[in-house]
């Protein structure tokens, strides 16, 4: 370069979202540090650097006033810019910052993504959420800005009580009601609660793993009870020796089996001989396409063994973030003892949004709504199904809920299937994941989540799904 008293070609990635100026800085920096340009080396002038960059004066510039700034460089006088004579052998090598890979990281989804949890974005009732939010800014102002009950806000919790009481027949006051920002949130707090005279915790198996891993982040020794066509096996419960289970008795995740109420009073008289506690997980229990719906565990529950915990992730909005645990007397008191000075976790202003929409008789409508969209998709996956598949598929869970199980009868295992599925575009997910034991010796279950998906994608997936697994 003319006029330079060095050359060096720093590789600039155009097509990178980090800005040309500051991987120019960062280069610089670097071969400094590294001893690679030597104190007392003068740095290239700016209008001939960017020439033979191919870059504005103004991104030379700027890297150069920032390299200025943090001392690496000196101005001197009708000259240039120097690299300054510091001990830069003191400071540590120069090293990309460590990047945690996660075991569990998902790839990019495809076109066709039946992931679990997600949900049907259009349904959102966003201008009824918009008038509930500027009535909450309007009529609580002061309230806002005030803390929040430890439990979560009074309104909600009595529309809560009230709904739960008509649609799910739990019997509970508001005072028994906790809101928690999430379902693993509040079981967070209820591992907390029930240590340490519960040490070991029976889970289904397979489970839901975001269940299973709060308690086992809480210490808990977790043992894992089988299932059979009717849900969790009693006898197994019994050998566990725990003193708490947990439990999807509406649709056990991720199999699908709905627990009938002869297994239901089985469950209770566990509860009731060791003097254990049932946590009753109702984590989609607004959505049933077969008959009349079972009443909740709770409802049965004369003896306040029953934990009774609910979210609005499926049925309004996972990023809302509200959740709530239903408490028996005797944890009520416990809560209250031990954790009634922790502050409240989600925003009150969501919390009367949401109340008031409930009060106000939106949240039923929507929730009328919803049920009729997720039953005409719960449709037509299983008519996709039938028609494409006929008898090379088994189906599980296909009554309830926002997705279904798929066992292909091939020979085919989960991660082939998962990745002939790719190939067509279609993101389908394994169930290995939510095993607390080794896996057993059977053929493969795929999960398909449909809560996001139109009708015509519904179809189009299971098309491609036919090329990629027959």
């Amino acid at each position: 370069m003319e006029g330079a008293s060095m050359t060096f070609t720093p590789l600039l990635n155009r097509t990178d979202d980090t800005p040309l100026y500051h991987q120019l800085y960062e280069y610089i920096k670097k071969e400094i540090v590294s001893g690679n340009i030597k104190v007392n080396n003068k740095l290239p002038s700016i209008r001939s650097f960017a020439e033979y960059l191919n870059v504005s004066r103004n991104t030379v510039d700027t890297a150069y006033q920032q390299l200025l700034a943090e001392g690496y460089v000196e101005s001197r006088p009708k000259s240039g810019l120097y690299v300054t004579n510091t001990q830069f052998d003191l400071l540590q090598t120069y090293k990309k910052p460590a990047v945690f890979l996660h075991p569990q990281l998902e790839t990019k989804s495809c076109t066709y993504d039946f992931r679990y949890g997600k949900i049907d974005s259009r349904l959102f009732p966003l201008n009824e959420w918009k008038k509930r939010y500027n009535e909450s800014l309007q009529t609580y102002r002061e309230a806002l800005f005030t803390y929040q009950e430890s439990q979560g806000e009074e309104s909600l919790r009595e529309e809560i009580a009230m709904y739960l009481y008509q649609s799910r027949g739990v019997v509970c006051s508001k005072h028994q009601i906790i809101i928690g920002a999430g379902t693993q949130q509040s079981l967070s707090l209820l591992a907390q609660m029930l240590k340490p005279s519960i040490r070991d915790i029976a889970f289904e198996n397979p489970c839901y793993d975001g269940a299973s891993f709060v308690f086992k982040q809480h210490g808990f020794s977790l043992k894992p009870v089988s299932l059979n066509n009717t849900g969790i096996n009693i006898q197994e419960l019994y050998e566990s020796q725990a003193q708490a289970v947990y439990v999807t008795p509406s649709h056990q995740f991720p199999y699908g089996m709905i627990m009938p109420v002869s297994k239901r009073i089985q469950l209770l008289e566990w509860a009731n001989d060791c003097s254990g506690f049932i946590i009753e997980d109702d984590y989609d229990g607004e959505f049933r396409y077969k008959g009349s719906p079972i009443p909740s565990l709770q409802s049965l529950d004369s003896k306040g063994r029953v934990i009774y915990t609910g979210t609005f992730s499926k049925s309004f909005m996972p990023s809302l973030r509200i959740s709530y645990l239903v408490l028996p007397e005797v944890l009520l008191k416990t809560y209250y003892e031990r954790f009634s000075l922790y502050e409240q976790t989600v925003p009150a202003l969501h919390q009367r949004t949401l109340g008031l929409m409930m009060k106000n008789g939106e949240w039923s409508k929507h929730l009328r709504r919803v049920r009729t969209a997720y039953q005409l998709k719960h449709s037509t996956l299983l008519a996709a199904l039938q028609k494409e598949f006929n008898k090379n598929v088994t189906l599980s869970g296909e009554s309830a809920g926002l997705h279904i199980l798929v066992r292909m009868n091939n020979d085919m295992n989960e991660q082939e299937l998962i990745n002939t599925a790719r190939k067509q575009d279609v993101s389908v997910y394994g169930t290995s994941r939510y095993w607390l034991t080794e896996l057993p010796q059977q053929k493969p279950y795929i999960l398909l989540g449909f809560g996001s998906l139109r009708g015509e994608e519904i179809e189009e997936g299971i098309k491609r799904l036919k090329k990629a697994w027959l």
